[in-house]
């Protein structure tokens, strides 16, 4: 089945380079590359960008995070208590995010990113994920380098809102580009619950 992947236009954007996508409270974002003979400089992870453009007013980074993943590799769909602006930096993925809270309006849409970190592009590509939104990333191309900045460090995060959503949830369907076989997943991530196992009947 094809992957219908998130295309920004100028309707959806919101301030110069950021736009908004299904989900509420999910934004992609293009960051510019100066790209010269030695490789290339660009800044990212930039809050206030975040705050300028009216999404989170107070959002600031407490806390850089980095994963490496191999190909094969999957990881989420992770619903967590912390806002996060989030880039890969190397490699080939793919990511899944879908809205898994039960009161918000746009409860259980599904945008989906083709993320091919290329030196030789000078545009970057970067999400604003707002907390409890389910996010995923699987290794198309690994290694994939994922850079995440997080609003709260990880000691402070509300742990009971620190939830793995199974990936194949039935309720959300979610199209992936590998066969479930051919997945590497957690342990953690294989004993997931579901949408229903979490607000009960949708």
């Amino acid at each position: 089945m094809a992957i219908n992947y998130y295309v920004p236009n100028q309707e959806l954007e919101i301030a110069e380079n950021i736009f908004k996508t299904k989900i509420e409270g999910l934004f992609y974002i293009k960051y510019k590359k100066m790209i010269d003979e030695r490789g290339f400089f660009s800044q990212i992870l930039e809050p206030e960008r975040i705050r300028a453009a009216g999404i989170n007013p107070n959002f600031q980074i407490k806390q850089v995070n980095l994963s490496v993943s191999q190909s094969k590799i999957v990881r989420g769909l992770h619903s967590e208590s912390w806002n996060k602006l989030v880039t890969v930096i190397a490699g080939h993925a793919f990511c899944a995010l879908a809205d898994v809270r039960h009161d918000s309006p746009s409860y259980k849409n599904i945008e989906y990113f083709d993320f091919v970190a290329d030196p030789q592009n000078e545009w970057g590509e970067s999400l604003y994920i707002s907390k409890k939104i389910g996010n995923s990333i699987c290794a198309i191309e690994g290694p994939v380098y994922y850079l995440y900045g997080v609003d709260l460090l990880y000691h402070e995060r509300d742990e009971k809102d620190d939830l793995a959503i199974s990936i194949f949830d039935q309720d959300l369907n979610i199209t992936w580009p590998f066969a479930k076989e051919e997945m590497i997943i957690s342990q953690r991530d294989l004993d997931s619950i579901t949408l229903r196992e979490l607000h009960g009947e949708n």
